[in-house]
């Protein structure tokens, strides 16, 4: 099965996942969960910034941010790294418990919207640089509550650029953005300058975010870099996202919940390479620059669940239609985010990771680690499955192929 629509990796100039281009730490044979969880980082290592000595990573107990934390901890021990969190539903210790013995590595429990613990921990720590992960990023509890992703998203980002402006001292913000905020853009790859056109709750307050981070740089001179990423992956991902939501679905012996048509597309980018494009970027983005961080693989959700069906041994091509529960499509469901990443590329960074790579080593931290690491992930797959079809689902033969959904 052909998973990207653009053809095969040979096509764009890409080798084929068996190639040692493409490549997955292995981490999963005889070690603990701590160790284990220290090959979670990623490949990329510069020379240390002459005007960073203590790094701020907001968030650095969640998903995305942990992959950056434990890389910079592990990679740059010239760097005093403090990870703030609040340790809300979708962060974890168990994601940075590995690097507890680092002496260059400190936990801080706190909140971004409260201004008395960000100025504590920026003047305790005498902190040079941020890194600015935390928020509220499920795009569908944005349509159910999305007061709370403007308390966090805009209000605490906000918050965080006035503490670091009293600060004073901060020579370098990374603000973490989405490639969501420019709206759906089915055909054409856009760069940096593209308008924005959010078209859901967490997109609109993630560009407001960034027009905070833009006032605050004119009006208070804050040095700063803003990243803008296709969708990431891996293990330590809380599973109300589609790959670990599927693995628990599976493990339950439950259908996997497609939304709408199945046929949305999302661009896949494993964990290690996208801690290495937030690297580059701290050390390499010029200031005042947008980077986005784009992947090679579009991966439809029907492909996405036909891969782990076969990731566990199950046999969509005989009877795939009893694998899957339709569900109520979210009010706007973008097609595809198509980002430019070439400006990124040109500072040296690259996407190593093939997609069917970073897959199985994702399966297979999951395989261990899924029902210990989270304690509540039952009540995140609970869904009500609808009785329509989509059309071209209901339209097609009784057995529905892995190549028909391929086709889609």
């Amino acid at each position: 099965m052909d998973i990207n629509k653009f053809g095969p990796p040979e096509a764009r100039g890409l080798t084929p996942p068996d190639s040692p281009k493409w490549k997955a730490r292995s981490m999963f044979v005889e070690q603990s969960a701590d160790q284990e969880s220290l090959g979670l980082i990623g490949y990329t290592r510069f020379e240390p910034r002459s005007d960073v000595k203590n790094i701020l990573i907001t968030g650095g107990a969640g998903f995305i941010g942990s992959w950056v934390t434990r890389h910079m901890v592990v990679q740059y021990p010239e760097y005093n790294i403090v990870c703030f969190d609040k340790l809300d539903l979708v962060s974890s210790m168990a994601n940075i418990n590995c690097l507890k013995a680092f002496p260059n590595f400190q936990f801080v429990h706190g909140d971004i919207t409260s201004p008395v613990a960000v100025s504590k921990v920026l003047s305790d720590n005498d902190i040079d640089c941020v890194m600015h992960f935390a928020a509220s990023s499920h795009v569908q509890n944005s349509f159910d509550d999305p007061s709370t992703f403007t308390l966090n998203n805009v209000i605490g980002t906000q918050n965080l650029l006035d503490c670091v402006r009293r600060h004073g001292r901060v020579n370098r913000f990374v603000h973490v953005s989405t490639d969501e905020v420019y709206g759906e853009t089915p055909e054409n790859f856009v760069d940096e300058t593209t308008q924005f056109l959010p078209t859901n709750p967490y997109s609109a307050s993630k560009a407001a975010a960034e027009m905070y981070v833009h006032a605050y740089a004119k009006s208070f001179n804050i040095p700063f870099v803003i990243v803008r990423s296709n969708n990431v992956y891996g293990p330590c991902q809380y599973p109300e996202k589609i790959i670990p939501r599927f693995f628990s679905l599976l493990t339950k012996n439950q259908p996997l919940t497609i939304q709408g048509s199945g046929l949305h597309k999302r661009r896949y980018l494993y964990g290690a390479d996208a801690a290495d494009g937030f690297d580059t970027i701290l050390h390499k983005g010029v200031d005042g620059e947008a980077y986005n961080i784009g992947s090679a693989f579009g991966v439809t959700n029907l492909e996405v669940a036909v891969r782990m069906l076969e990731a566990f041994g199950c046999d969509p091509e005989t009877d795939f239609r009893n694998c899957l529960a339709w569900i109520a499509d979210r009010p706007f469901n973008d097609h595809d985010y198509c980002v430019d990443g070439s400006k990124l590329e040109r500072l040296g960074w690259t996407q190593r990771t093939h997609f069917d790579v970073g897959l199985k080593a994702t399966v297979d931290w999951y395989k261990k680690h899924m029902h210990s690491w989270w304690s509540n992930e039952t009540d995140v797959v609970t869904t009500e499955a609808i009785t329509q079809l989509p059309n071209h689902i209901k339209n097609s033969n009784t057995q529905i192929s892995v190549a028909e959904v391929s086709a889609t």
